[in-house]
């Protein structure tokens, strides 16, 4: 069994496989890291030599990993990351700034508790560098194991090894639907499944945990599905077909308060289901034994906190 040395690796040449990787072409990776291919195709031959095996397999239309490779690209990726952003806090330190936190969150816990949480954040770390993004939790998962995020509001899909992971208080989402203040339901206290059913509905796709939780409630009590659909994850897209039609979307509580009340999407309103549905639980979640700034340890505490406090 070969045994590799920590040492025997450089930054220098996980950066040459990050490279070679998003290029596909060692010329271009060469260029990219401002040397010559020649010297680029040493330094690979070199770690070919290191590691036992290629690295690449060279294919007409490009060079593509082997099983070894991906390990690298894998764990390359995690290592560089960590090394730049060590850089940019020191950065950000001798600039008087606070430090930078990664933020991944499903829709319902950025509105809920990501941007009060900033907003409480920033009332004292004015410099912090706070990025935010929202998506499903497949990929939120795993971009915090890419280490592209310091912690997510997400699920954890089944195939991640939950033991890697320090998970905290999970949080339902209740579902509402949202339309325009003119449509035809919009008067009904409630509004019974049937009557939803049969409008055109705007909605995320099918193997989602939101698409998901609606058809099992109306499954349950035994309504047929809607067959009219747009399927769409850009709120954006959601909001501009419900303004001018009399389609429906099923949506977080949160998000639809947020859209209704301070009238970020005039003439809309929410209609409010006959029976209750909640999504599967979202989480806190962190990578254990993963060091995080001093900001974003304090951000996932303000976000932690207000979760403690809401229920649900």
């Amino acid at each position: 069994m070969m045994v590799i040395s920590s040492r025997s690796l450089q930054l220098k040449d996980f950066r040459l496989i990050q490279s070679i990787h998003e290029t596909g072409q060692l010329g271009l990776a060469a260029e990219q890291m401002a040397m010559s291919q020649p010297a680029a195709s040493r330094m690979l031959a070199s770690i070919e030599r290191l590691v036992g095996g290629p690295v690449f397999l060279r294919r007409p239309k490009g060079m593509t990993p082997t099983p070894v490779g991906e390990t690298l690209i894998r764990n390359g990726h995690n290592l560089l990351n960590g090394l730049d952003q060590t850089l940019r806090e020191i950065s950000s330190v001798s600039e008087g700034l606070a430090g930078t936190a990664r933020v991944g969150s499903v829709t319902d816990g950025s509105v809920a508790f990501v941007v009060p949480a900033i907003q409480e954040l920033k009332k004292t770390a004015t410099g912090a560098d706070i990025h935010v993004d929202v998506a499903p939790s497949d990929v939120l998962v795993e971009g915090l194991f890419r280490g592209e995020y310091d912690f997510v509001l997400s699920r954890i899909p089944p195939k991640y090894d939950k033991r890697q992971l320090e998970v905290r208080h999970g949080r339902h989402e209740e579902i509402c639907f949202m339309a325009r203040a003119g449509h035809p339901l919009a008067q009904a206290p409630v509004a019974p499944l049937a009557g939803l059913a049969s409008c055109e509905w705007v909605i995320q796709a099918p193997h989602t945990p939101l698409r998901q939780a609606v058809e099992a409630v109306f499954v349950s009590a035994g309504v047929e599905l809607p067959d009219d659909i747009v399927n769409t994850t850009s709120m954006l897209v959601m909001v501009a077909y419900l303004a001018s039609s009399d389609a429906l979307a099923p949506i977080p509580r949160q998000v639809a308060d947020l859209f209704v009340a301070s009238g970020l999407a005039g003439g809309l309103t929410t209609l409010e289901p006959e029976e209750k549905i909640l999504v599967s639980p979202y989480f806190l979640i962190t990578r254990r034994n993963v060091m995080m700034s001093a900001v974003a340890t304090r951000l996932r505490d303000l976000v932690h906190a207000a979760m403690n406090r809401s229920p649900g």
